[in-house]
């Protein structure tokens, strides 16, 4: 895939990149005499460019056992809030059918029998409660009544608490130091901004806790062989490149520091560009990552990104093997000879690629050493835009993962590479109440929730 040499999208407001979508649909697509032809051509539309060349990986840098100087060197980082702490909160959850990820609750919302049947329908078998009791390291009702979304928020508070510790220093002062980006979706911002509110913003200064909702988009139809916005289609999200997209334009960005949930204080994008130069390192979590509820903070895998940045790399993505008994579809890691490098490739872009072909997967999980380089790049060139169609519309969904193809990428393994672990759809629940029940279990977690509900008293 080329590197684009020019803006692919106009990212001035949103009606000009609207503008530019029909455009790009126009200059793409216009061989297509419907919609329903380029449903039936999605895969070879979206194929990527000599797939069939592509090699082995080239270089993975490998996360060696733990160093005092680079751990040392990541905590001191994080305490002193240069590392920007990105939350992609915006999920759906549409595989789930229980509402937007960031409000599941399920030790308020889930029994047994409830998960029984999300399960009976996934699998298009009865599963009974009975069969699902053994699965679990506790009964549902048994866990804290929070959302995933306080989970994920007071987790990061819980470990850059003991960080503070650690460090000898005040858990209060390490925690104003800090600075979040929040990606939410428009249906869920009035929730997600109340939830802050009401959690005191879990112990972070709010005027350091920024906000970004990703907008959705109706989709495109083509009339008399010109494709027009519809907006009697479903509205959806661009897919979460069009969140990296979205950073890059004005006015997008802001903060809830007044007393009132709808005091909203928005920043240029000339403010974003200065604060992103403060920052040796962005970390972009998703909230679906299960792994994430008794860990956030990786200090191993901090050090190296922090030395590879020194190095000149822009991004640094984590990489997992392929189960080889049961091998599963993701981004592809591999070495593109046309462009000289390692990729890594959506999975959308394979076609019909094996899955035994896939032998190294991305983690989901993406570093931006310098992460103003990599906004600017964004900014000046865009992302590619590959195409779906859903209910018979057109939508674009640029990748996050190929800012990959714009600045200089690393790519890094562990000695012993874990399975993938995120809440998708209802097979990962009982994985998802027993990881809950960790986090509950960690000495002191129930105490600082409780505490952070009062407003830190």
């Amino acid at each position: 895939m080329p590197q684009p040499s020019k803006p692919v999208v106009d990212l001035r407001s949103r009606e000009h990149y609207i503008a530019s979508c029909i455009a790009l649909a126009q200059e793409k697509l216009s061989r297509f005499g419907s919609v329903a032809e380029i449903a039936a051509r999605e895969r070879e539309i979206n194929l990527y460019p000599g797939l069939e060349q592509l090699e082995a990986p080239h270089l993975i840098h490998l996360l060696a056992a733990p160093a005092p100087g680079p751990v040392r060197q990541a905590q001191e980082a994080t305490a002193r809030g240069e590392v920007l702490l990105e939350h992609a909160a915006a999920g759906e959850g549409t595989r789930l059918f229980l509402g937007p990820k960031y409000f599941i609750n399920i030790g308020r919302d889930l029994g047994l029998e409830q998960i029984a049947h999300l399960l009976s329908v996934e699998a298009g078998k009865v599963v009974s409660p009975e069969s699902v009791a053994p699965l679990l390291d506790c009964q549902p009702r048994d866990l804290l009544p929070l959302s995933l979304g306080s989970r994920h928020m007071l987790q990061m508070a819980f470990d850059l608490e003991r960080l503070a510790r650690d460090l000898g220093e005040a858990p209060a002062e390490v925690l104003a130091r800090q600075h979040l980006l929040i990606i939410i979706s428009e249906e869920m911002a009035a929730g997600i901004e109340k939830d802050f509110h009401q959690w005191h913003f879990y112990g972070f200064r709010p005027d350091r806790v920024f906000f970004m909702v990703q907008e959705s988009f109706h989709g495109l139809n083509l009339r008399d062989g010109r494709f027009v916005y519809d907006e009697s289609s479903p509205r959806r999200l661009h897919n979460h490149g069009q969140m990296a997209v979205q950073q890059s334009m004005d006015r997008q960005l802001f903060t809830l520091p007044g007393a009132h949930v709808r005091e909203r204080v928005y920043y240029s994008q000339a403010a974003v560009g200065d604060w992103l130069q403060g920052f040796v390192n962005k970390i972009s979590y998703n909230i679906e990552d299960l792994d994430y509820l008794t860990g956030s903070l990786d200090f191993h895998s901090l050090g190296l990104v922090l030395e590879l940045g020194e190095k000149g790399f822009r991004m640094v993505m984590e990489v997992v093997a392929n189960n080889p008994v049961k091998p599963q579809k993701g981004g592809m890691l591999a070495w593109d000879p046309a462009l000289l490098r390692d990729v890594m490739i959506e999975s959308f872009q394979l076609g019909d690629l094996p899955n035994q072909d896939i032998a190294f997967l991305n983690r989901n999980f993406n570093h931006y050493p310098r992460p103003f380089e990599s906004w600017r790049r964004v900014r000046d060139a865009g992302l590619p835009m590959p195409v779906a169609v859903k209910e018979g519309f057109l939508y674009f969904q640029p990748v996050q993962g190929d800012i990959n193809f714009l600045v200089s990428t690393a790519f890094f393994r562990r000695q012993e590479m874990p399975a993938i672990k995120n809440l998708k759809s209802p097979a990962a629940l009982p994985l998802a109440i027993n990881r809950m029940a960790a986090q509950d279990r960690q000495p002191g977690f129930r105490e600082f929730a409780q505490r952070t509900w009062e407003g830190g008293k």
